[in-house]
């Protein structure tokens, strides 16, 4: 059986940092309710120059690098964000002009914050078909474009930033993709949502002056929905590679709430070395938190070969669902 190995990781945030203190002087807010409600501290913003395809070149570049491989040999790349450059082209063609003079193909994928596990699903699905034998997965948002700062509700939440994992095929390696799982509710679009500048509500005065071009949360019935999705993403990933939550060595949840990660850590009955959490310096960068995430695992050590890793999300769509990977580069 073909299976999709992860053979590099690469990420890349911004300088710019903005503190909770910073927030403070900006809103009617307060660093002890933003902690006590979110856990985050800090978050990091792009410059108003720096697009969500410039993010996506400095992870795809350093995942390159990790693997050993040129843009050139890279076969196909899917592109998870929510905020692209342009509704069309799309990011990955954008992208794969900056990285390659090479045509490679490539698409975006719109899931929400869940997107780059519906990439890494793809992806893997065409290595197994033999479709494909190399995949660039890329995960880009910058949130703090579309973030309304005069609402501290939603303000308070986002921050910028991208990571990339090259994907490659192998027969005989131990070590890989051992299964996906994906799902979405669209009765619960409008819970999450940017609401003007598409076919069914296009840009115009009425639009800009009304803030509708800035996302819009209902925050309660988000989390309602995440503290039930995120274990069902955890559980149903496990079930299908043969697994349970005792063979899990890490799990790298989305970093949107800290309360929802501990509800998900309640639930399962996981200890603290068990759950990987930087929600606290890079608050919720959508598609890219679970790459960022992993990525500072094993920047310190943590993250061994032969681990067994549940990557698990929830986002706008609603959309939820999960990686289960045996980590290790060996092809």
């Amino acid at each position: 059986m073909i299976r999709a190995v992860v053979t590099g990781l690469g990420i890349y945030v911004p300088e710019r940092i903005l503190s909770n203190q910073d927030l403070e002087r900006m809103m009617d807010t307060n660093d002890e309710w933003i902690v006590s409600r979110t856990g985050i501290r800090e978050r990091r913003l792009a410059h108003e120059n720096e697009a969500t395809s410039d993010m996506a070149v400095e992870a795809s570049q350093a995942a390159l690098k990790d693997a050993g491989v040129k843009a050139e040999e890279i076969d196909f790349i899917v592109v998870a964000t929510n905020t692209p450059d342009t509704v069309f082209p799309s990011t990955a063609a954008r992208l794969q002009a900056r990285i390659s003079d090479t045509p490679i193909p490539g698409v975006d994928v719109q899931a929400g914050c869940t997107g780059w596990i519906y990439g890494i699903s793809m992806a893997s699905a065409m290595i197994q078909a033999g479709q494909y034998r190399r995949v660039l997965v890329v995960a880009s948002d910058k949130l703090s474009s579309i973030t309304d700062y005069e609402d501290r509700s939603t303000a308070v939440l986002f921050g910028d930033g991208a990571g990339a994992i090259v994907l490659e095929a192998s027969a005989t390696s131990p070590y890989g993709i051992l299964s996906t799982y994906l799902n979405a509710d669209g009765r619960g679009a409008d819970l999450l949502a940017l609401p003007a500048g598409g076919s069914r509500w296009p840009a115009s005065k009425d639009t800009v002056e009304s803030r509708l071009h800035f996302l819009k949360m209902s925050g309660n019935d988000v989390f309602r929905f995440a503290v039930k999705a995120m274990p069902d993403a955890v559980e149903e990933g496990l079930k299908r590679a043969g697994l349970t939550v005792q063979d899990m060595d890490m799990l790298v949840p989305h970093q949107a709430n800290q309360r929802i990660i501990d509800a998900a850590m309640r639930q399962f009955g996981l200890s603290e070395d068990k759950v990987v959490k930087n929600i606290e310096r890079y608050g919720n960068t959508s598609v890219a938190s679970i790459p960022l995430a992993l990525d500072e695992v094993r920047q310190d050590g943590r993250l061994k070969a032969g681990s067994v890793l549940v990557l698990a999300a929830f986002g706008a769509g609603l959309t939820w669902g999960s990686t289960v990977i045996r980590w290790g580069d060996e092809v």
